[in-house]
């Protein structure tokens, strides 16, 4: 069985082919899907499709940092909102993002670490983007780093020394998605899953972006787990079955106390 951790399968762009798009990863094996959400707008239709398949998706409740601009501590609040009305996996994705824009780089700051705060009062975990900001998320992650805060670095993307120092925070796991099949931009990502346990690792797709090799530059979904799985196989040289039945572990450890 596999577990895509992270996949944004309640957007606009699966509303054509739904159903058939879920039958298919399941099909594939992969038979749990968790849900991040954005912001205001996407959280109605994530809670829809997780009321739609109540065993197979997990929603989670955060601010995407994209999605932190002027109104951001009104976002915020609406995160605190669902968090004080229903229970969630995770918190996410929450972080720092500087590839488009470092316009709102302090309140990104800022909204990254109250969600921090709040996941440590409830208890769960995090899952962090990090986009050009790897040095950033890390300060302040080990700033407000306990025996409280876990989670994962979703599409790794950091370097190896990078992964070096999450690993030394007790309780976080490397996202690994299609990046790691590609010819030119996965080379680093592949040194780093050499040197790196397969204790240390998920699988996720972030469908409907960035599908693995041969899909490159077409809709992602979650069917094409096992592709990223058999990549990371050949890496470790290992049977396919051992990074399925690991990664899912470290999934279930980490989500399953709260679904």
């Amino acid at each position: 069985m596999f577990i895509d951790t992270h996949t944004h399968l309640y957007l606009k762009n699966f509303d054509e082919d739904r159903d058939e798009m879920m039958q298919r990863a399941i099909d594939s094996d992969v038979r749990k899907f968790y849900l991040p959400n954005i912001d205001s707008s996407s959280i109605q239709n994530m809670i829809d499709l997780e009321s739609q398949f109540p065993k197979q998706c997990f929603a989670m409740m955060g601010l995407h940092p994209c999605s932190v601009k002027e109104n951001y501590k009104e976002e915020l609040l609406m995160v605190k909102k669902w968090l004080e009305q229903r229970d969630f996996c995770a918190i996410g994705e929450i972080g720092i993002d500087l590839y488009w824009d470092t316009t709102f780089l302090e309140e990104q700051k800022d909204a990254f670490r109250t969600q921090i705060r709040w996941a440590k009062e409830l208890k769960r975990p995090i899952v962090i983007h990090a986009r050009n900001s790897m040095d950033e998320i890390l300060k302040i992650v080990e700033e407000e780093n306990n025996e409280n805060l876990k989670g994962i670095f979703h599409c790794y993307s950091g370097n190896l020394a990078q992964s070096e120092k999450i690993l030394n925070f007790e309780g976080f796991l490397l996202g690994i998605g299609g990046v790691v099949t590609f010819k030119n931009s996965g080379k680093e990502l592949r040194n780093i899953i050499e040197h790196i346990d397969l204790e240390h690792l998920v699988l996720e797709t972030d469908a409907p972006y960035l599908s693995p090799s041969p899909y490159r530059g077409k809709r992602n979904e979650s069917s094409y787990i096992p592709l990223i799985a058999t990549k990371i196989a050949e890496i470790k040289g290992v049977e396919v079955q051992k990074v399925a039945n690991i990664t899912t572990n470290n999934a279930e450890k980490l989500f399953m106390p709260f679904v």
